[in-house]
């Protein structure tokens, strides 16, 4: 896994001689000063001790919060880190939960876990404030990487930037490789995508592996990531692909 927060860079910085008396106890603050928490939200005890394990394995605290309101309680004090929030909670879900802490102004980044093929999840977490989504089984390199991506992501304009960039990768489709990434946002399945666009299964494999291609990404998930990014991308980029795709109603993910 590239270098990321989870291992520090030693680095040796020369300063003038007449500074350095002043510069020593803020050297001394910085050097002490913790890491960023990651703060678990799910009610799934034995998940939340695994996911505390493997931060501890990367030198990362990680504090675990078994529902919503427990969270939502405790967020005006946390002015560090990265939330993994699972959407399916008893009471308050992880949506409502996205809507609240947007409410009191909660700016730390949330990751959200939903279920594997739960698409229409994933992309309304998105557009809810979510930097990112992972489906549920995850194995921890991929959980690793997407808490190095969101802490890196301290502004919304770095946001910005990732979802033109999006929109501009999107663009790059053909027409028919984009009709099918439509339907991969909306949850449908390979012979679905092949009755709606009055095409053979095999061609739709064609276009969507075109699509992969075009798009650098490997999976129907990092697509539709891209296509929810894009979407969030500003008006003026211009892109035919900040349209956003109809018929979002299935939950399957395309085989």
């Amino acid at each position: 896994m590239r270098e990321s927060i989870f291992r520090r860079e030693e680095r040796n910085y020369t300063v003038p001689w007449w500074l350095g008396s002043q510069l020593t106890d803020a050297a001394m603050t910085f050097e002490s000063a913790p890491p960023p928490s990651i703060y678990i939200v799910d009610d799934d005890a034995a998940f939340c001790r695994s996911v505390e394990r493997l931060m501890r394995s990367v030198e990362m605290t990680a504090i675990s919060f078994a529902s919503g309101p427990a969270f939502l309680k405790a967020a005006p004090d946390l002015a560090d880190g990265c939330v993994i929030l699972d959407v399916r909670m008893p009471g308050m879900g992880g949506l409502e939960l996205q809507k609240r802490l947007k409410l009191i102004g909660f700016r730390l980044p949330i990751i959200v876990m939903t279920l594997k093929g739960d698409m229409e999840t994933a992309v309304r977490a998105m557009k809810g404030g979510a930097v990112d989504f992972i489906e549920k089984p995850f194995d921890d390199e991929k959980l690793l990487d997407a808490i190095n991506e969101a802490m890196a992501m301290e502004t919304a304009p770095v946001h910005d930037r990732e979802s033109m960039e999006a929109a501009r990768r999107i663009a790059r489709l053909s027409p028919r490789e984009r009709q099918v990434l439509d339907k991969l946002v909306a949850g449908r399945l390979t012979k679905q995508i092949a009755y709606d666009l009055s095409i053979s299964a095999r061609t739709v494999e064609v276009h969507r592996a075109r699509m992969f291609a075009r798009l650098g990404t490997r999976t129907p998930a990092e697509a539709v990531r891209l296509a929810v990014l894009a979407q969030l991308a500003p008006v003026h980029v211009g892109s035919p692909a900040t349209d956003r795709p109809h018929g979002v109603v299935s939950r399957a993910l395309p085989k």
